[in-house]
């Protein structure tokens, strides 16, 4: 059996449910974008702009964090830049041996320009396509849909869900699979866009709600109540709601035996919750992550990246950091991995034949 090296881990076959469009560009394609909307950026040069969000990324502050999301929105305001965008991403994700993403973003951000929310949600779909075509010319297969946000700050939920329930057409490259809000946590708790929600659920479309990354169990408890999510963005703080005995053994809560149970999926990405703060103690590293906790307690976890650029990883560069820490070899990666595929939010078949990929690519690499 070949050892879990880099060179491996890049070969593996993976399943991106929670990565941020806008927070996935390119550097180049940030400052040609950039310069062509005549915006100014923090700097004109790769290295500059890289130094600019690395700073900001490791400020353990969500809002801090989010602030490298501004820099890229402002960017994307024309339905061309959105295209470009989506099929860039998607061939980066194939360069990663990505077989399965959901791109989310939040189309209500990137209207300046004048296009409605069905332009650039057409202008995204466009980019997916573009960009599975591309990569299934070279061999690297990829299924890319888009998840649409809402920001949870703003007034827009109820609109941008109408919206997915429109253009919901997981079975179409590059279609809308599902609906989530996104932004900053504290302050704006889930129920405040219960009748988005409602609207989802009488279309029977699939939620996922960012929660329990800066905000803990009550965050969870509304996502799961009003949102009725079946996936938790990040969710590592429900290790809040998880306890241990005089034995050592864990004692869960009433909602942690809820999330477990359930198979409320947790979208866990490492290094962003350390860059967030969502980690606790403030400053804390990898090693400090309730990921393998939350593992040996029985949760659906699954390994993600967010935002590529903003805390320049990859899903290989995720998983390398799991296995340099926790050990892990190729059953428990692939353990993630088909938790992920069969989490995603397609159409049974398809799930089905994400998930045989990866036990095929697994089965290659134990071989090898």
């Amino acid at each position: 059996m070949s050892p879990v090296t880099d060179a491996v881990l890049a070969r593996l076959p993976k399943v991106a449910l929670h990565d941020h469009l806008d927070g996935g560009l390119r550097p180049r394609t940030v400052l040609e974008l950039g310069s062509e909307a005549g915006v100014r950026l923090p700097s004109a040069d790769v290295d500059g702009l890289r130094a600019w969000i690395a700073e900001r990324a490791a400020a353990g502050s969500l809002e801090e964090y989010l602030r490298c999301d501004e820099l890229t929105v402002i960017v994307t305001q024309r339905p061309d830049a959105l295209t470009r965008i989506a099929r860039e991403a998607v061939e980066d994700l194939a360069a990663d041996g990505v077989v399965y993403a959901e791109l989310r973003w939040a189309p209500e951000a990137c209207r300046a320009g004048g296009a409605t929310l069905d332009e650039v949600i057409a202008a995204v779909r466009r980019g997916l396509a573009e960009g599975m075509e591309s990569t299934a010319a070279v061999g690297r297969p990829v299924i890319a849909r888009q998840l649409l946000c809402a920001m949870r700050n703003g007034p827009h939920s109820r609109e941008v869900a109408e919206a997915t329930v429109r253009h919901h057409d997981p079975a179409r490259p590059g279609g809308v699979v599902g609906f989530d809000i996104a932004g900053p946590e504290s302050g704006f708790p889930p129920s405040l866009h219960r009748d988005a929600f409602d609207h989802l659920a009488r279309h029977s479309v699939p939620v996922t709600v960012h929660a329990g990354e800066s905000e803990g169990p009550a965050s969870i408890a509304s996502a799961l109540a009003d949102g009725r999510a079946l996936r938790l963005g990040h969710g590592i703080r429900i290790a809040e709601d998880v306890e241990r005995d005089e034995h050592g053994d864990e004692v869960l809560g009433e909602l942690a035996v809820r999330v477990r149970d359930e198979g409320i999926v947790l979208e866990t990405s490492p290094t962003s919750n350390v860059h967030t703060g969502a980690v606790r103690p403030w400053g804390a590293a990898i090693e400090q992550h309730p990921f393998d906790r939350l593992r040996r307690a029985g949760f659906a976890v699954t390994v993600n990246t967010d935002n590529r650029l903003t805390s320049a990883t990859s899903l290989t560069r995720e998983l390398a950091e799991l296995v340099r820490v926790f050990g892990y070899g190729l059953d428990d990666l692939e353990r993630f991995q088909r938790t992920a595929a069969r989490a995603a939010f397609l159409p049974p078949a398809e799930r089905v034949r994400v998930e045989q990929v990866v036990t095929s690519g697994f089965a290659v690499a134990r071989t090898a």
